[in-house]
Order: structure tokens, then C-alpha cells, then sequence
């Protein structure tokens, strides 16, 4: 697909959720016959369906696998799998299947905004809100869409003169789907096993992250220190002249950024890079200055330089950036014991880089593992636990992990798994830590088991600490 003309032609949109009902609130407005489908059924499947309903968009519940009569082209929600029967049924029937990516991408206008594109396991929404931190500093008319905010659809149909650049944060299941989308410039901020159960392997996870390289104008932003990412880079087919940049937290050498004796330097975007490097900030400007929040800094600086922005923009933008709740976020100390949250930490590469954060840690794990294994994590973090408490349905795979690699490491194994379960795993890590400790929150696992997302997970954790601030006060 090249160009987006639905006017009278039936478009099916797959999924009542957010990016669905965006979708399909598009089309109708292009003159499309727009039916959307979704399996559920329930109280909020029918309010939402009566909402579109109401708006001539025909809504069917209850049956997401076959293909509605007439359909030429099914629009898809992020987390339906390649292999739901209704897209069999649309590859049966020679029926195109794309996502709101996609859509969002080809109805933009001669003139629209740039796309500086983000992807990677972890660190997708902070890099991204980052980026748009620092293009707001630079005097510039921005966003940050795509996987967070405003669905990306409503923000290109505002127009070509609404936005001067997008910071556009990307997941594999978005990638996936959307086969013209050719950005400015990208990033791929690292590469971890994660969604493996959509995506069937990890090859197929990386190569759906690495096409946000494809047709990159001006950079192409990897990760030094995750060889995976550059490997995507050498892969991928881009325009002439477009530039591999990496980023490390080391010293960098030309056509990177890094860090030299507590400065973010860029030896990418100047002259003379051989022998020449630009201050942009202060590690102190970050916040929190963690080593993977560094990283995170620093390829957000990669994207805005490559699109011109200026140094003191971006020190401006670092400094006036505040991450979102439950991203390694410090709720508050009791009798010397710090308590972090970072339910955000919902996979095992994330933990990692959370886990590395601190010296003395309890560490409070647990919930959904989605297919992972834990004995790197744990292999690469035993030295720095006090203690765990375990959580959730899958925590005896990390028990067991704990008990091959940490023995010495003493485990508290909760076995319930009722939302209540976190205020008595606070009371058991204060009971292991010891004063100049952290508690920290990283389950690298998802929460549906016991909560409905990550946020409630962390606000039940935030809740039971300052419970346990108040009976110690």
C-alpha cells in the first residue's frame, strides 16, 4: 500500500479498544463502511459499541474470527495475533491486513511532520517523552504519540500544520503491521526476548523491531553495548546518506554519543567528529540518573541532534523532563530503607537494568512470566540482593532460580495471589532490609494475574509503603 483511499469501499477494524475505535471513527469520516469486531461481549464492549453504533459504524461482538461480507481491508489492533483466524480468513480471501500505524501513516499529508521513531524491549515510553521534552525546548510544536498518548491517527488528521516533528513511540505488535512507514530517523533501544508467544521466535521479534529502520532518512540510532541493534542497522535498506549513530554509556567514538567524566558528548552531529565532541548536559540533568535512564537520555539527544536540534535544547529539555508513575520511582524511605517502585519493570531486561541501579536490594518479583526464564537475571543481580519476596502465579520459576544461582539469598514465597498479597510482601521485604538497603519493586513479570496493569500494581505497592511510613512514624 502506497496511498489510502477507502471512500465507499467496507473496512473492517479488529478490536474495540482505543486505537480501534480511533481507527474506525477515521474511516467512517473518509467515507468508508466501517464494521469493527471484537470477541468480548461484556457491559463495556456493548457502552463503546453503542457510542459508534450511534455514529452509523456497525459494531459485531462476540465474534472476532470471521470476515464480514464485502471486506477489502481489515485494520488491525496491536495486540491481535498474526495467526487470529479472521486474518486467515482475510488471507483467504486476498483481503489486506494493516494497523493503525499504517493507516495513520498513509493518510498524512505532502507537507505532514517527520516521524522520529522508537523502539526497543524497554525504555520505549521514557526515551520517547524524553524526545519530546527536548524538541518542545528547542521552540518546536511536538508530541509524543504512536504506543502512548493520543492515538496516532487522531494526531495526523489534524492537520499538516498542527505538529512540526513527532516523537513517535513504536511496539513490535504496531511494526509489524505497518510495512510503508519510513521515519526521519529511528532508534532501537535494545533487544530482549519479549511477546515471543505473538511473535513465535525471537528472529521474528527482531526483525518486526527493525523495520522502523526501513527507509530512514538522516540516522539510524543503535545501542553500542546491544550488538543486536546494530545488527538491524547493516540490515536494513535505507536512503542515501542516512547515518548509523550509536550510543553508549562509555566514552564514544565518532558517530556516537556517551558519556565522558559525567558529561552526555556527542560525537555524531559535528564537525570534525574524529577529533571533535559537543557537551549537551550534565548526567545530573537526568532524572533518575540510573545507567539505563542514562541510555535512555542519551538516544532521545541522537534523534533530536539528527534532526537539528541545538545542545542547549537539549540540556533545556533533559532537565525539564519527569517520568511517568512507576518507572523506578522512589515512593519514599522508612527507618532508612528506601522503597522503589518500578512496575513498569514488567519483563526480565527491565529488571535487570532496575536491579542494576542499586547496591543492597529486597527485591519484590513476581506475576505473569509470559514465557521467560530468570536465571540470567538472577545470575547477573545475586550480588546485589539482601533478599526476595515473590509474588504472583509464575514465582516459583524465580524461586527456583534464586535457589540455583542466589542459595545464600534468604526468599520469602508468597502463596497468595490476591491484590492484598503486596501490602504483606512490603511487611515481609522491610522485615529482610536492613537500614542504607532498597526495597525495589521490579517484578519482571506482567501483572494480570493479580491486577488489572502495572499502574495498580504499583499504586497497591505505593499504598502498602506508605501504610508501613505511617505505623512507623
Amino acid at each position: 500500500m502506497t496511498s489510502l483511499s477507502v471512500e465507499g469501499k467496507h473496512v473492517t477494524v479488529a478490536g474495540l479498544g482505543v486505537s480501534g475505535i480511533s481507527a474506525a471513527r477515521a474511516l467512517a469520516g473518509l467515507g468508508a463502511s466501517v464494521t469493527v469486531v471484537d470477541g468480548g461481549s461484556g457491559e463495556l464492549h456493548k457502552e463503546r459499541a453503542a457510542a459508534l453504533e450511534a455514529d452509523g459504524i456497525s459494531v459485531r461482538l462476540g465474534d472476532a474470527e470471521s470476515l464480514p461480507d464485502a471486506t477489502s481491508l481489515v485494520v488491525t489492533s496491536p495486540g491481535w495475533k498474526p495467526s487470529s483466524p479472521l486474518f486467515a480468513a482475510a488471507a483467504e480471501a486476498g483481503v489486506d491486513v494493516v494497523g493503525d500505524v499504517e493507516i495513520a501513516w498513509l493518510l498524512r499529508g505532502p507537507d505532514a511532520a517527520p516521524w522520529l521513531a522508537i523502539t526497543g524491549t524497554n525504555g520505549k515510553t521514557t526515551t520517547t517523552q524524553m524526545l519530546a521534552s527536548i524538541l518542545r525546548a528547542a521552540g518546536l510544536k511536538t508530541a509524543a504519540v504512536g504506543n502512548i498518548g493520543t492515538p496516532i491517527i487522531d494526531v495526523v488528521l489534524e492537520g499538516d500544520d498542527a505538529y512540526d516533528v513527532l516523537a513517535v513511540e513504536l511496539s513490535s505488535y504496531q511494526l509489524h503491521w505497518a510495512p510503508s512507514l519510513r521515519a526521519h530517523s529511528a532508534a532501537v533501544l535494545n533487544l530482549a526476548p519479549d511477546h515471543l508467544d505473538w511473535h513465535g521466535s525471537m528472529e521474528a521479534y527482531a526483525a518486526d523491531k527493525g523495520r522502523i529502520y526501513e527507509g530512514n532518512q538522516v540516522a539510524c540510532v543503535y545501542n553500542v553495548a546491544d550488538k543486536a541493534t546494530e545488527d538491524l542497522v547493516v540490515e536494513a535498506d535505507v536512503e542515501e546518506g542516512c547515518r548509523a549513530i550509536g550510543f553508549t554509556l562509555g566514552t564514544p567514538g565518532p558517530s556516537e554519543l556517551g558519556i565522558v567524566e559525567g558529561l552526555l558528548v556527542d560525537r555524531a552531529f559535528v564537525e570534525n567528529r574524529q577529533k571533535n565532541a559537543q557537551e549537551l548536559a550534565e548526567v545530573a540533568d537526568i532524572n533518575p540518573p540510573a545507567p539505563h535512564n542514562i541510555a535512555n537520555a542519551l538516544a532521545a539527544a541522537a534523534l533530536a541532534r539528527a534532526y537539528g536540534v541545538q545542545p542547549t535544547a537539549v540540556r533545556e529539555g533533559l532537565r525539564a523532563f519527569r517520568p511517568d508513575a512507576h518507572r523506578i520511582s522512589h515512593v519514599e524511605d522508612v527507618e532508612g530503607v528506601a522503597y522503589v517502585d518500578d512496575s513498569k519493570a514488567t519483563n526480565t531486561h527491565a529488571a535487570e537494568a532496575s536491579l542494576a541501579a542499586y547496591e543492597s536490594i529486597v527485591w519484590i518479583a513476581g506475576g505473569l512470566a509470559k514465557g521467560a526464564t530468570f536465571d540470567e537475571l538472577v545470575q547477573k543481580s545475586a550480588k546485589r540482593l539482601r533478599g526476595a519476596v515473590l509474588i504472583g502465579a509464575d514465582r516459583a520459576l524465580i524461586a527456583e532460580a534464586l535457589a540455583r544461582h542466589a542459595p545464600d539469598v534468604p526468599v520469602v514465597d508468597l502463596e497468595r495471589t490476591d491484590t492484598g498479597a503486596m501490602s504483606a510482601a512490603v511487611r515481609e521485604a522491610a522485615r529482610l532490609a536492613q537500614p542504607g538497603d532498597t526495597v525495589l519493586m521490579a517484578p519482571a513479570c506482567a501483572s494480570m494475574d493479580m491486577f488489572v496493569n502495572y499502574n495498580k500494581r504499583g499504586e497497591a505497592f505505593a499504598d502498602a509503603v506508605r501504610a508501613l511510613a505511617a505505623e512507623t512514624a
